[in-house]
């Protein structure tokens, strides 16, 4: 029986929301998806109430099971639709891979790690007190610092500037890379690919 994984990218709900930075966890979700043929979509199944859009699939033919999440609830309050999709698909704390915008890492890059504070991120603060846990994989996309004086809680709701819209696949297709990796080699494995300084 193949290890079932949820992979879930943190944003907020909406037009409004679709392509600014704090959406880039959703954005490498569709990602994931698009990869695999499939779409996410509110579940069928009635015995999952959980506010997320999710695609079923696996990470390859014989491979892990996903389950790829978009919730539809605001960030601040990603615990519970990601609890109860741990909970619906019988996932453990450590096969819940995290993706989300991080401010303190340059938009360029990803970093990878399991557990930890939250860095003020609402969302992760919220995942962690739902599942009474911290200690989940994560891949942290960065989006950077705002120039200026520029309060980050407006800059994390702005789009990527048109310079980076311009990059944005590539990170994007990097941090599905990196969630690919760490479902398939582990954690470490992953590290020293996506942490290594860049030629």
């Amino acid at each position: 029986m193949a290890e079932t994984w949820l992979v879930v990218g943190l944003g907020n709900p909406g037009p409004r929301y679709e392509q600014t930075r704090h959406n880039v966890g959703q954005m490498v979700i569709a990602e994931l998806a698009a990869r695999r043929g499939e779409t996410l979509r509110a579940p069928a199944n009635r015995g999952n109430r959980a506010n997320a859009r999710v695609a079923e699939t696996w990470l390859r033919p014989g491979g892990a099971k996903l389950v790829l999440a978009a919730p539809t609830s605001f960030m601040n309050v990603s615990g519970g639709p990601v609890s109860q999709l741990a909970r619906f698909y019988d996932v453990p704390a450590e096969r819940i891979v995290l993706v989300h915008d991080e401010l303190d890492i340059p938009f360029d890059a990803i970093k990878l790690k399991v557990g930890g504070g939250h860095g003020g991120h609402n969302g992760i603060r919220d995942v962690a007190k739902a599942l009474g846990t911290a200690e989940f994989p994560r891949v942290r996309v960065g989006i950077g610092r705002p120039p200026g004086r520029q309060d980050p809680a407006d800059w994390v709701l702005d789009p990527f500037s048109s310079t980076q819209r311009g990059q944005l696949p590539v990170l994007i297709g990097d941090a599905a890379d990196a969630v690919e990796q760490i479902i398939d080699e582990g954690l470490l494995a992953a590290q020293q690919r996506f942490h290594a300084p860049r030629a």
